[in-house]
């Protein structure tokens, strides 16, 4: 089944072509939890729901049944944002052949990244399910000022060694809000480099600047796929709504859930 409802207006493969690059190219530049989540799926369209299992989960054996215990089933919730191309800009571009304006396309592309990131991080609460920063059962971490001494380098390497005594090992990642990342723009005069620099070395890299995050937040993760993933039901696409007042509206659609499956690989500075 076609539900994405392309071929019920008669455009021409180029224009969906250009729809779909726009989508990607700026979906891509504003997501943040797929810089450093690893993908599960795409599970298809229909999937409606994911297990997550927690680490210790084990099968128990009753009488003529098994079960598996420290399982649970979520659903895979639709995300989704609505745009509209007005005709008289589509009938304009094919009759002058001039560039179809696709702002409006941008500004939706946006929006979505800005949902599914929001989704990974505080979860929903229409949806009852939780996210990086408030799930319970993650490690705190008293956070000092970070703009000033080393802080944040001290902090940071004391949530390393947190990970690495419990043997949580592998990929760390530092998420921080716009402000947070600011502050890291200085020169440490004992080192002669940028503080930026070097907390980015120390995580090979993995540091990421979230401006969804808002502000004064920070929070370590250890990335590996058997702690934390996002399960993709159906990947971002662009379908096709309706004719509203001559005008063309679309959505741009997916299905996703952020499993946590260790609760040990998350630790937030406060």
């Amino acid at each position: 089944m076609n539900f994405l409802a392309r071929g019920t207006i008669p455009f021409s493969e180029e224009y969906w072509k250009k729809i779909d690059e726009t989508v990607v190219e700026n979906v891509r530049k504003n997501l943040i939890g797929r810089q450093f989540l690893s993908l599960f799926g795409p599970l298809g369209a229909g999937n409606l729901s994911i297990n997550v299992d927690e680490l210790s989960a084990t099968e128990e054996i009753g009488d003529g049944v098994i079960k598996t215990t420290g399982r649970e089933f979520v659903e895979l919730p639709q995300i989704f944002e609505d745009f509209v191309i007005p005709w008289r800009d589509i009938e304009n571009s094919e009759a002058t052949g001039s560039p179809l304006d696709l702002s409006r396309v941008i500004t939706a592309a946006q929006s979505i990244a800005q949902k599914e990131d929001s989704l990974i991080f505080f979860g929903n609460e229409f949806l009852k399910c939780k996210g990086i920063l408030n799930a319970s059962g993650t490690t705190k971490i008293s956070k000092g000022d970070w703009s000033k001494g080393e802080n944040a380098f001290s902090n940071i390497a004391a949530g390393i060694s947190s990970f690495t005594s419990k043997g949580i090992i592998g990929r760390y990642s530092l998420i921080v809000s716009p402000d947070l990342f600011v502050q890291f723009q200085r020169i440490q005069p004992s080192l002669g480099m940028m503080e930026v620099d070097r907390i980015s070395k120390m995580l090979n890299g993995h540091l990421f600047n979230a401006p969804i995050l808002g502000k004064n937040k920070a929070v370590l993760i250890c990335s590996e796929p058997q702690y934390m993933d996002l399960a993709v039901g159906k990947d971002m696409e662009t379908g096709y709504l309706e004719t509203k007042g001559f005008n063309h509206c679309f959505r741009i659609m997916e299905t996703a859930a952020l499993r946590i499956k260790c609760k040990d690989a998350i630790i937030i500075f406060e």
